[in-house]
This record gives C-alpha cells, sequence and structure tokens, in this order.
C-alpha cells in the first residue's frame, strides 16, 4: 500500500508538472502571436515583455498572490516542501503560469505605446494582488461568496480551467489599461479616418497561434490537477470548441487570416470553464460562438468606438472568457446534454463579479502609475518604435548597418 500510495503522489507530481510546462510554452506563443500583430519596429519589445513579464510574475506570485488565493506560505524548510514528490511545489508552478498569462494578455492590447518600467510594476501588483483576490474566491472557497451561491442558487461558480478567473479577467484588465493609455498616435485621424496598421508577419501571427492551441490541451486536461480526475470529455471538448471557433472566425472574418489564427483562441478561451462539463456539441456551438463574437467585436472597438486594443485581448479574452462563464451555465446543464450540478444564476454573478474586480482593479493600478510615474512613452519614443526607443536595437539590425 505504501508503494502504491507513492506511485499516485509521484504520479500527480509528474502529471501536474507536464501540464506546467505546457503553459509555460503558451507564453512563447504569446509572444510570437504579438511579434506578428505589431509592426516592424516594436518586435523586440513584445518578445523581451512577455519573458520579463513572467520574471516578475514569479516573484508576486510566490511572495504574496499565493498566499491571497491559498493561504499558503513557502516559508518554511525544504524537507516539508519535498513532501509527496513536492506536489505542493510543483501545483505552485501550474497555478502560476495561469498567474503569469493576465500580463501577458494586458501587454497585447497595449503594445507598441506602453513604458517599459511601469509597465513590470503594474505586472506586480496586478498578479500580486488583483487576479489572486479573485482566483481565491473562485477556486479556494474565500470570502464565502461560493457558499453564498451554494445557498441561494444550488450550485457554486464553476470555472473549471479559467475562462473567467484567468482570460475574461485579464481582458478586462487589459480594457482598464488601453482606455487609460489612449490609441497609437496616428492611428486614428480628427477627420474620422482610421490608419490601417497590418500585421508585421502573417507566419510569426500563425506560430504564436498554433503554440498556444496546442499547449491549451495542457490548460484545460491538467487542470484536473491529478491524474485520477484527468478526462477525455474535457480534451474532446476542448478540440470541437477549437474547430468551432476557427471555422465561425474563417467565414465571419472573410477568410482574414489574423482572425483565422485568433479563431480557435477564441474557441478555447470561452470552452475552458464547462470544458469538464459539457457535451462535445455543447462545446462546439461554444466555440462557435466565441469564433463569430471575437470578429464582430474587433472589428466594432477597432472601427466604430476606437479603442485601440492593439491584439484584441478584450474581445478575445474578456469578452469571450466571459462568454465562457455564461456557456458552462447553459451547456453545462443535463438538459443541454452537460453532466448538471451547474447554476445559469451563480454563473452570471460569478462572472460579473470577476469583471468587476478586474476591471476595477486594473483600473486602478494603472491610474496610480499614469498619475506618478507614466505609462505611456513619448512622440518621438513611439514615432521611433519601442525596440530602439527601449531595448536600444531592432530586430533586424544586420539590415540597417550597411554590412
Amino acid at each position: 500500500m505504501e508503494n502504491i500510495g507513492s506511485l499516485k503522489a509521484g504520479s500527480d507530481a509528474l502529471f501536474i508538472l507536464l501540464g506546467a510546462i505546457m503553459v509555460l510554452a503558451m507564453h512563447a506563443g504569446f509572444a510570437f502571436l504579438e511579434l506578428g500583430t505589431v509592426r516592424k519596429k516594436n518586435q523586440v519589445n513584445a518578445l523581451v515583455k512577455i519573458l520579463t513579464d513572467f520574471g516578475i510574475s514569479t516573484l508576486a506570485y510566490f511572495f504574496i498572490g499565493y498566499g491571497i488565493a491559498y493561504g499558503v506560505s513557502f516559508f518554511t524548510d525544504a524537507e516539508q516542501l519535498a513532501q509527496k514528490n513536492g506536489y505542493e511545489l510543483i501545483k505552485f508552478f501550474f497555478l502560476l503560469t495561469f498567474a503569469a498569462a493576465i500580463p501577458a494578455i494586458v501587454s497585447g492590447g497595449v503594445a507598441e505605446r506602453a513604458k517599459f518600467n511601469p509597465q513590470l510594476a503594474a505586472t506586480f501588483l496586478l498578479v500580486g494582488f488583483v487576479y489572486p483576490f479573485f482566483e481565491g474566491i473562485a477556486w479556494n472557497h474565500r470570502f464565502g461568496v461560493q457558499s453564498w451561491l451554494q445557498t441561494k442558487f444550488g450550485a457554486e461558480f464553476h470555472d473549471f480551467a479559467g475562462s473567467v478567473v484567468v482570460h475574461a479577467v485579464g481582458g478586462w484588465i487589459a480594457l482598464a489599461a488601453v482606455l487609460l493609455l489612449g490609441a497609437r498616435r496616428g492611428r486614428y485621424t480628427k477627420e474620422g479616418r482610421i490608419s490601417a496598421h497590418p500585421p508585421s508577419s502573417i507566419p510569426f501571427l500563425a506560430l504564436g497561434a498554433w503554440i498556444l492551441t496546442v499547449g491549451w490541451f495542457g490548460f484545460n486536461v491538467m487542470s484536473a490537477q491529478e491524474i485520477g480526475k484527468i478526462s477525455g470529455l474535457v480534451a474532446v471538448n476542448s478540440l470541437m470548441a477549437m474547430v468551432g471557433g476557427t471555422l465561425v472566425a474563417l467565414f465571419a472574418g472573410k477568410n482574414d487570416p489574423g482572425f483565422v489564427h485568433n479563431g480557435p483562441l477564441a474557441g478555447l478561451v470561452a470552452v475552458c470553464a464547462g470544458s469538464d462539463v459539457m457535451h462535445p456539441l455543447g462545446a462546439l456551438l461554444t466555440g462557435g460562438i466565441a469564433g463569430g463574437l471575437f470578429v464582430w467585436m474587433f472589428t466594432l472597438t477597432q472601427n466604430r468606438w476606437k479603442i485601440d486594443d492593439v491584439l484584441g485581448v478584450w474581445p478575445l479574452h474578456g469578452i469571450c472568457g466571459a462568454w465562457g462563464g455564461i456557456a458552462a451555465g447553459i451547456f453545462g446543464l443535463k438538459a443541454w446534454g452537460g453532466l448538471g450540478g451547474i447554476s445559469f444564476m451563480a454563473q452570471i454573478i460569478g462572472t460579473l463579479l470577476g469583471i468587476a474586480i478586474a476591471f476595477g482593479g486594473g483600473f486602478l493600478v494603472y491610474v496610480v502609475l499614469k498619475k506618478t510615474v507614466g505609462i505611456r512613452l513619448s512622440a518621438e519614443e513611439e514615432f521611433n518604435g519601442s525596440d530602439l526607443s527601449i531595448h536600444k536595437i531592432t530586430a533586424t539590425p544586420e539590415r540597417e548597418s550597411g554590412w
């Protein structure tokens, strides 16, 4: 029996470690998705931001955020930390990769005109305080919200892999940041015209989307956190939502490659919450609706509302993530072929609470930084590009040196 227990502990540790590695790899996807979307003079900055944001996120989550969310401190001896094959440490690593997705999402919205160091400060505050506050509510029964929902509606707010906890929170924080930052100079003219800023590299954009898509199966399936709870339903629902998002974005976006490659991401964002309780057909519909939502909302925000969200992270993560929280309350019901144990009203309330905390917390962080140190590059720095202004080098310097 002791050997069986040891084998289970080792298997669980390996299972969640593989998940952590797959989600860590997704950050390369965030980097290349942004690199391919921004103009060439901002490509280096895209790569540097995602990596350094991950480093800052690790410190903020290790020392502050993880304790707020789960009441766990690592200030103990290594012998205790190593128990059960170090499972608790690996669980932290896994959940850190989710937390670090918050600044990676925000990065795409504020690209090409945000100051570097203030953005790192925002990352520390968001991952250390804002994100774990809602994470603790949704995933660790903090502050009694889940108990109240259970009593009032017969079920807790259900978010299996983070449609709301990660994606909607990241997207709504990004909206606050984008609104406070303002549009890129020259993007919208006084006469009401829109200056097109096409992607600098469709191949890099596509590479980023593919890396994210593959890693997402670790994001969703490994959210079980124990090998005994692994579910093929989660994997196939993720697949169906990905396909639904891709195909609807293809048709709604009229073959635009930017929409096509963000379509699967929209579907996967939306299916996270209910991937463990939906029927595959429900997941297909959830993903398809998300793909259409992304195309429609991206076009609306950029062209009519003139919100310069460079990668469309609010439509992709904020809107599709919120839809995912609500979709779990529809397609998770037995009447719609799901496993049940879901309350539609609990999903609505939990989703709205996540949005409120994210937008309010994000607005507070960025407005304080804006008033104190400033969050935007100067006109000259923005014209020259983040690469030269911040990092003193471009993505392809050999082409400009005369060699």
